[in-house]
């Protein structure tokens, strides 16, 4: 079967398309916010279909991918269409022939870096690919995409990503991802006139308490200046590390089962006393000083995906597509007596910092607020203000589901992937994702500032520690 292809032209029907109020903010003189996604080859890649695939599969998804971002003549940003050049969004770096996996992974590291800090050529398309084809420990060679963020986020772009491939054991069939079914606790308690009103009550509360800290945490209050956040103005231009680590998901999931709470909170869990651990054996005296996370939010009204085709779905493009998402302040929990002796005391209070911040629309109100100051400033003094809620900060946290299945591209089997969120002002940005069963963390951090082989050990370390302790609740 071949892939399908998704037809989105008839969305677009005049030469030039408004670019979304978010598009704005991610591609403006405050910020340039992008996303690298890696996908590693079992076997050598043979690059000689590149052209092909890109041509067929990758721009006829969405007309972005073959979009400028420009002005109009009241300088609001468009999406104009162009003529695509596709040799000038290939690169093939070369490194030094017959060398070791660990000096090909340096290479790959310090290219990371490098593409990280690489700004797009104006007038081409906001997307780049490169092609290493040199042998990591991870992978016989690897294959970077680079979309900026104006095209969409996470969900959109690993949509798009994701519909150029197939699955190994059977082609024909698509790829499929884990159900997952939002629940909320009004629908639980609903029966509960009592509850309801106390519900209501205290949701009011907890509203005017997270907004109004997000807003001070966005405008006046920086984090400490620790092992993790240098506080380094222009941080984002500097050179980064990327290290990924991988973690069972059936042992998640018993952790998950056991503790009686979601992934998420065991992730953000072992995330959180990971860090810890990493800021206490660094420096005794910033173990536990002021660290703020941002945890990322999908905020489409849908329930889940099982298909890519669900994902990138032209005639659901205006709930699927673009930047949909939120933000959550999440204070980091303090390191001490009691949680070293209870490590899954950070899986529970990462449950319910999370939980009471979803259940108050703080979230919202920061959004009303976004558009308020753009229509009354302008998108620009809204990216400025986005900027400064992530600098004021010390971590970003994302994450993705990914298919259940081996998948391949152009006949490559993909033995593992990830994705980087780059040119954030933050020292620390964590993403996750799943995979055949297997979740993958990537970790980007300052060079210099942090050891990575030290906050990989502490991370690997934190789940261990929570793993052991899980079965004995």
């Amino acid at each position: 079967m071949e892939h399908q292809k998704i037809n989105m032209e008839s969305l677009w029907s005049d030469d030039e398309v408004p670019v979304s109020p978010t598009g704005q903010y991610f591609n403006s003189s405050a910020l340039s916010i992008s996303v690298l996604s890696v996908l590693e080859s079992e076997i050598p890649i043979d690059d000689s279909p590149t052209f092909v695939l890109l041509n067929d599969l990758f721009l006829p998804i969405n007309p972005r991918f073959s979009s400028i971002m420009v002005k109009d003549n009241n300088g609001v940003k468009q999406w104009k269409k162009v003529d695509v050049k596709l040799q000038d969004h290939v690169n093939v770096p070369t490194f030094p022939e017959g060398k070791s996996p660990e000096f090909y992974d340096a290479c790959l590291n310090d290219y990371l870096s490098k593409i990280a800090l690489d700004l797009f050529p104006p007038g081409r398309p906001l997307w780049n690919i490169h092609i290493i084809k040199y042998p990591t420990s991870n992978a016989a060679g690897s294959l970077i995409f680079k979309l900026h963020h104006a095209l969409g986020d996470g969900f959109s772009l690993m949509g798009a990503l994701l519909s150029c491939l197939k699955r190994c054991d059977n082609p024909a069939l698509p790829l499929t991802f884990p159900n997952f079914q939002m629940k909320t606790d009004l629908n639980e308690e609903k029966g509960s006139v009592c509850k309801s009103l106390t519900n209501a009550f205290s949701t009011v509360v907890n509203s005017a308490s997270d907004f109004g800290w997000s807003l001070l945490k966005s405008s006046f209050l920086q984090d400490d200046q620790t092992p993790i956040r240098s506080g380094v103005e222009g941080v984002e231009l500097l050179p980064m590390n990327v290290i990924t680590m991988s973690f069972s998901l059936d042992q998640i999931k018993e952790i998950k089962v056991n503790l009686g709470v979601t992934i998420n909170d065991v992730l953000t869990g072992v995330i959180f006393l990971g860090t810890r651990l990493y800021m206490d054996a660094t420096s005794k005296e910033s173990k536990n000083g002021v660290s703020t996370a941002l945890v990322l939010l999908n905020t489409r009204n849908i329930g889940g995906y099982t298909s890519v085709a669900e994902m990138v779905d032209a005639s659901a493009v205006e709930k699927q597509w673009g930047n949909q998402f939120g933000f959550l302040h999440v204070s980091v929990p303090e390191l001490n007596g009691k949680e070293c002796s209870n490590p899954n005391q950070f899986v529970y209070n990462a449950q319910k910092i999370i939980r009471k911040k979803r259940d108050s629309a703080a979230v919202f109100l920061t959004g009303k607020l976004l558009e308020t100051v753009r229509r009354f400033r302008g998108p620009e003094a809204t990216a400025q203000y986005i900027r400064s809620t992530l600098k004021n900060s010390s971590m970003t946290i994302s994450n993705m589901i990914g298919p259940l299945e081996r998948m391949s591209l152009a006949n490559h089997p993909i033995k593992g992937f990830y994705f980087m969120v780059v040119g954030v002002p933050q020292s620390l940005t964590i993403t996750m994702v799943s995979y055949m069963k297997v979740v993958r963390i990537a970790v980007g951090m300052e060079k210099g500032l942090m050891d990575p082989q030290k906050y990989k050990s502490c991370i690997e370390s934190a789940f261990d520690m929570i793993y052991k302790a899980a079965p004995s609740i």
